[in-house]
């Protein structure tokens, strides 16, 4: 097993391990084989709703989109940032405007070129409201002029985004925004081609003939429900540092069965791992490689709906977990309980985050008699005169034992009783976007590593807030973080704003802090896996197994 800390944010494969797997383009071919042809699979277990960059927020889309996209800055193995199709960058005094400055020379998979006005258009086309993207907040929220242009409410002209020339794209800002950077290696800051796309939003994305994209790799084939094949774009500005010549990724929603696709050799990687082998492969094997992550696994409540509008209720099913026992026992993983919102892992002067943050009263084991206490105060004696309560959860394997082990800690603890619901996650997260829910598995990794990635989709205007969360005071911290440019005191700003969301308002159901759990045969070298749970293939390479 190969463990990381926080700090270690990027993940090389390069050791020596035991098991090994090697495998032909979309088939399988035995370990051992002795060919190295560049050419792997690896295995995913969901289909994401869109691989639309413009339109998903789907982490599913992952490790597609950022493969086959890079947006103006980028990752590299270390985890800084780095320029992507921007190769410089300037901002101004103030804080307030950015200048891009494009890489000579860019081009489409497709071979055409590549400009400025290519983001410029992009980035307008996620401002259509009628393509309804589901990050068009990232730039409502902080460019000048977008969120009036997004309400129909300003010409294109008072919007911050130009493009002097082809190869200059100058952003304009409503504050100084310390994250903004990071987030330009989202989905929505990505560049689409627009004769591709343009009237074609609803089926571009779901033809490889028609996914024109413009990073290290290029799809080549897309079979839902099977498999989506990336192969090496010959057009990439940095093509020549690209070893991989094809990656599939095959979809295998069972995790069991991808594990034992890969221990017996005929895949070379797998995204996630059933929790019911991770004591044995902690144990005795080193594929295993395990990652912190900038994520928190949490459930929702449809604050809407009652009983959840009143906190007390939110309170007591909160304080009724035990989740030291859900982590030891139920997922006997290297997670780690989590009290707050945000992850481990943004570190100011040496320190990071959370290091001096309450726990608000969340125990690791939970609080049971002051649940009750609260639950009673609430009307609800022994869970008494609750209305029925459904517990849904997307349809996996780890969340499905996580959603069974609330459900009985509830009944036990509380004397709750709850059905459970699932479904496919195209499916259920209809459901969630629509408030068609009471309780239900969410989380969030991060997309930067920044606090407000976390913070952020809860503002009361956010799409992102399926929660129903309304706080003004909540709101008012948010717009003063993202307008100060004190690192110091925007950090005393997200610990208010943390305070109010969990320690007074209990607007989620907080569980734990993530780790990831991924299976890599020695035969792949190079790969690597980012905090942000972002699997890049750009500096991967196959080689002879020991």
């Amino acid at each position: 097993m190969k463990k990381f800390t926080i700090g270690a944010v990027a993940l090389a494969a390069s050791a020596a391990l035991l098991l090994s797997g090697c495998s032909g383009a979309g088939g399988d071919k035995p370990a051992g084989a002795g060919k190295i042809d560049q050419k792997i699979v690896w295995a995913v277990n969901e289909e994401a709703d869109s691989l639309d960059p413009g339109v998903t927020s789907n982490s599913f889309a992952s490790p597609i989109i950022q493969n086959a996209f890079e947006p103006l800055v980028t990752y590299d193995a270390e985890n800084n940032l780095v320029g992507g199709l921007a190769e410089k960058w300037d901002v101004s005094e103030d804080g307030l405007e950015y200048t891009f400055h494009l890489r000579k020379g860019l081009k489409w998979s497709d071979g055409s070129d590549l400009t400025s006005a290519d983001f410029e258009y992009s980035w307008f086309r996620v401002l259509d409201r009628e393509l309804a993207g589901q990050y068009s907040n990232l730039l409502t929220d902080y460019i000048v002029g977008a969120e009036e242009y997004f309400a129909g409410n300003a010409e294109r002209e008072a919007v911050g985004i130009t493009a002097p020339d082809e190869n200059t794209l100058v952003v304009k800002l409503k504050t100084p925004t310390p994250f903004f950077l990071p987030m330009l290696n989202m989905y929505p800051f990505n560049a689409v081609k627009q004769d591709v796309v343009e009237g074609k939003a609803d089926t571009w994305a779901k033809n490889a003939d028609t996914y024109v994209s413009n990073g290290a790799y290029m799809v080549t084939d897309i079979s839902f429900g099977k498999s989506i094949t990336l192969a090496k774009n010959p057009n990439y500005w940095n093509a020549d540092a690209v070893k991989l010549e094809e990656v599939t990724l095959r979809v295998i929603p069972d995790q069991s069965t991808a594990l034992t696709a890969f221990e017996s050799g005929q895949i070379d990687g797998v995204m996630t791992v059933p929790t019911d082998d991770l004591p044995r492969l902690k144990a005795e094997s080193d594929d295993l490689y395990v990652v912190p992550q900038f994520g928190t696994t949490y459930f929702i409540m449809n604050l809407e709906k009652e009983p959840f509008t009143d906190p007390k209720v939110r309170k007591a099913l909160t304080l009724a977990i035990d989740r030291s026992a859900l982590i030891e026992k139920v997922l006997q993983s290297s997670d780690q309980p989590g009290t707050g919102i945000v992850a481990p892992g943004y570190v100011l002067d040496g320190e990071d985050f959370t290091a001096e943050r309450p726990d608000w009263g969340v125990k690791p084991s939970g609080d049971v008699e002051t649940a009750k206490q609260l639950l009673a105060e609430a009307g609800f004696p022994n869970g008494e005169g609750l209305p029925a309560i459904e517990l849904s959860y997307y349809t996996d394997d780890t969340v499905k034992k996580v959603a069974e082990a609330l459900q009985q800690m509830w009944k036990e603890n509380l004397g709750i009783d709850m059905k459970i619901t699932t479904e496919e996650w195209k499916v259920y997260y209809d459901g969630i976007t629509a408030g068609d829910y009471d309780v239900a598995a969410m989380g969030w990794g991060g997309d930067y590593l920044h606090p407000m990635t976390f913070l952020a989709g809860f503002a009361s205007d956010s799409v992102l807030n399926n929660s129903n969360y309304a706080n003004a005071e909540f709101d008012a911290l948010l717009g003063q973080i993202n307008s100060e440019t004190d690192p110091v005191k925007s950090s005393e700003l997200m610990h208010q704003a943390e305070e109010i969301l969990i320690g007074q308002d209990t607007a989620v159901l907080n569980l734990y802090y993530r780790s990831k759990y991924m299976m890599a045969a020695p035969s792949v070298e190079g790969w690597f896996l980012t905090p942000l749970n972002t699997l890049y293939f750009k500096d991967a390479q196959e080689v002879e197994a020991p």
